[in-house]
């Protein structure tokens, strides 16, 4: 069996490449790779600490460029790599337009879609925007359904989809092998020379419904926190977006015990998670990660895709206003209950053999063993 994987961001490529690894050493599948380069700077340094080299790169990256712009050059890119290749499946993931695109282009070759990280909803289209949508849309061109949990397997279930749907866990969390080790040595200069020791929080917040007044409300939220808490830091490694740092820059810049930093690579995002106090998050992929490594996750957002995280108490929904953020994170800080209970909940995420039951289910394509 061919396969070709496709990804064009660092999310993507963060899940994507603990699957990539496998591929290769799996007997019956042949893999190769192609990537899109939808954030450039960020992927190739994902691709570099897994040592993956794509097979195909479309750099279809462009200053200022829009949903349309990807879409199209996704959409261009891929016809003449799909036919070359000739791969018998594409693997997609998640929800980005990298891989809508590559989705629906592989579907006018009608060549079968995998996608990775299926079955998750909001059921509203516009938040996230336009992951919501993108997974939906991948969702009605894919064969292959590799849902991360039960509920994403019976929100598709729901759908009516209940042919080749199965699953596996989130290879996120297989990425950790990769990553997390004792005696880990930040490459950024600021986590090399910060003392986890005090309680630090790390944050991550840049998502498009969050642009303008969410995000200052975010930052203001952050700001009053570390002026109540002497001993606190939080450690914001910011997106290069320039919608998100013209926010940013002119709330915190300054702010004693706030960190402003660069987008920081896999590695030393990890390992900040595991040496953290808790995450203040915008991101869906940090609400399955943080739990691995036993770190609470506040989730700046109105609603989640991943309900699973709030059901095992791993995370809690605060939405984007500046009092609910600044009340929940001081209660953590101080009930130690608290603290504990969201530490030491199971995630419902998986067990770090993801990439290897994917692997499995589409070599057992080749013999027709598969059920």
């Amino acid at each position: 069996m061919r396969v070709l994987s496709v990804f064009g961001t660092r999310p993507e490529a963060i899940k994507m490449c603990p699957l990539v690894l496998e591929l290769a050493r799996t007997d019956g599948v042949e893999s190769k790779v192609a990537v899109t380069g939808q954030h450039r700077s960020m992927l190739d340094q994902v691709l570099d600490i897994f040592g993956v080299v794509p097979d195909y790169d479309l750099a279809i990256m462009k200053p200022r460029q829009t949903i349309t712009t990807i879409t199209t050059s996704v959409l261009e890119g891929m016809g003449p790599v799909l036919a070359e290749y000739a791969p018998d499946v594409v693997l997609v993931h998640g929800d980005t337009t990298t891989s809508m695109a590559t989705a629906m282009a592989a579907f006018y070759q009608q060549i079968p879609v995998g996608h990775v990280e299926a079955g998750l909803r909001t059921y509203n289209i516009y938040s996230p925007f336009p992951e919501e949508m993108n997974r939906r849309l991948i969702t009605a061109l894919t064969t292959y359904y590799f849902a991360p949990t039960e509920g994403n397997r019976a929100a598709l279930f729901r759908e009516g989809i209940t042919d080749h749907v199965y699953v596996t866990g989130n290879t996120v969390i297989d990425s950790f092998q990769y990553t997390v080790r004792d005696g880990y040595v930040f490459k950024d200069p600021v986590l090399a020379a910060h003392d986890f020791s005090a309680p630090t929080i790390l944050l991550t917040a840049h998502r498009r419904e969050n642009l303008g007044e969410p995000l200052e409300n975010i930052c203001r939220a952050v700001r009053t926190l570390v002026e109540t808490h002497p001993d606190l830091w939080v450690i914001y490694p910011v997106h290069l977006n320039p919608a998100v740092r013209e926010t940013v820059w002119p709330i915190l810049d300054g702010v004693p015990r706030v960190r402003l930093i660069d987008p920081i690579d896999v590695e030393d995002m990890h390992n900040a998670i595991n040496r953290c106090v808790l995450v203040l998050t915008d991101s869906g992929g940090l609400q399955e990660e943080a739990p691995h490594l036993g770190k609470p996750v506040v989730v700046l957002r109105t609603e989640t895709e991943r309900p699973e995280a709030v059901e095992a108490g791993t995370a809690v929904v605060v939405g984007v206003e500046t009092g609910p953020i600044v009340d929940f994170v001081h209660r953590l800080l101080t009930d130690e209950a608290l603290y504990d209970r969201m530490s030491t909940a199971i995630n419902p995420y998986g067990d770090g053999h993801a990439s290897e039951r994917i692997a499995q289910i589409l070599r057992r394509q080749v013999t027709g063993a598969d059920r």
